[in-house]
């Protein structure tokens, strides 16, 4: 006899996979990790297949070949805008891994991770910036989150490029003195911006090592410089200008509601960063509950395809304890 797979839960993001079979009780059956979903990269087809493999291993760990499961959810990295969601959604369904397929983009599984209920906002910001919202009926708010182009500012790194422009000015004198001038270079053993420039210009020091810059960012504004400060003020007031409008647009203003913050700057929880998000949120939302999330976001892929199947109370808190 096959063991019954409820729900097939993946979460994906551009790093790393992560996939959890869910039996129709709320246990966990098997999970399995891989590599990053990349379709922009290497195309659709073959990020589908970076996720088959993991699946394959979670499937491997089943004590007997599965039954057809009920219901894939999949909260994948990259799927930025509703249409992208659809053909992830159609292109999953092709591999025939579930009666039912979702798609949404990976920042609705930290969302429900961190809450009980399908109800709140959740802000993300680890390479990039991006804020979902969602309500029990099925309302959703969310932007499109895909660069300056849709009017994103900041996360990590954005903050970085920041960073180096206001260092590279105030060294050479276009701009105001800070000690960013001093500091991002000192991260690589360089002893100027000039330096700095010249060696990610030419390939000495890799593009991608630019968000190592987004903490030296952080200890510049704790040591008291003011340029660095304002940037950690600015993205403060984007992480809070982001949730309120999320929260105006589910009708959640004036609502006790919890607003999660997630991703690699929110979590290192950087006190000028995350009280002044706290401050300025308490502003505009006055009820709301302010903390960042600890969960897996694998978790809140499964509680959402639980959602989907209908699953009681009971079953959402025993795959909830298995997390805890």
């Amino acid at each position: 006899m096959g063991v019954n797979v409820s729900v097939v839960a993946i979460d994906a993001g551009n790093s790393k996979t992560d996939v959890a079979l869910i039996g129709e009780d709320g246990t966990v059956l098997a999970t399995a990790r891989g590599g990053g979903f990349q379709p922009p990269v290497i195309g659709v087809e073959a990020a589908i297949d970076v996720l088959a493999e993991v699946l394959e291993r979670a499937v491997a760990e089943l004590a007997a070949p599965p039954v057809l499961a009920g219901h894939v959810s999949a909260c994948l990295a990259n799927a930025d805008l509703p249409v992208e969601e659809a053909e992830l959604a159609a292109a999953l369904e092709s591999r025939g891994w579930g009666s039912s397929v979702e798609v949404r983009n990976d920042t609705f599984a930290i969302l429900r991770a961190g809450v009980d209920e399908p109800r709140g906002v959740a802000v993300v910001c680890g390479a990039g910036i991006n804020c979902v919202g969602m309500t029990p009926d099925g309302r959703t708010a969310r932007f499109p989150a895909i660069g300056r182009i849709s009017g994103d500012w900041g996360g990590g790194s954005g903050l970085a490029e920041e960073a180096l422009w206001f260092a590279a000015r105030a060294e050479d004198g276009r701009g105001e003195a800070s000690e960013l001038a001093r500091a991002l270079p000192r991260h690589f053993g360089l002893d100027s911006m000039y330096g700095l420039i010249e060696a990610l210009h030419r390939g000495a020091i890799p593009l991608g090592r630019r968000h190592e810059l987004t903490p030296v960012l952080f200890a510049t504004a704790e040591a008291g410089d003011p340029v660095a400060a304002a940037l950690v003020k600015r993205q403060a007031h984007e992480v809070v200008a982001m949730a309120s409008v999320a929260l105006d647009r589910l009708d959640l203003l004036e609502e006790e509601v919890p607003v999660l913050l997630g991703g690699s700057v929110l979590a290192a929880r950087h006190p000028q960063l995350n009280d002044r998000i706290a401050a300025l949120l308490a502003a505009r939302a006055p009820k709301a509950e302010v903390r960042v999330v600890s969960e897996p976001p694998v978790l809140g892929a499964a509680l959402l395809g639980l959602d989907r199947t209908g699953a009681g109370p009971e079953v959402h808190r025993r795959l909830r304890a298995r997390y805890a």
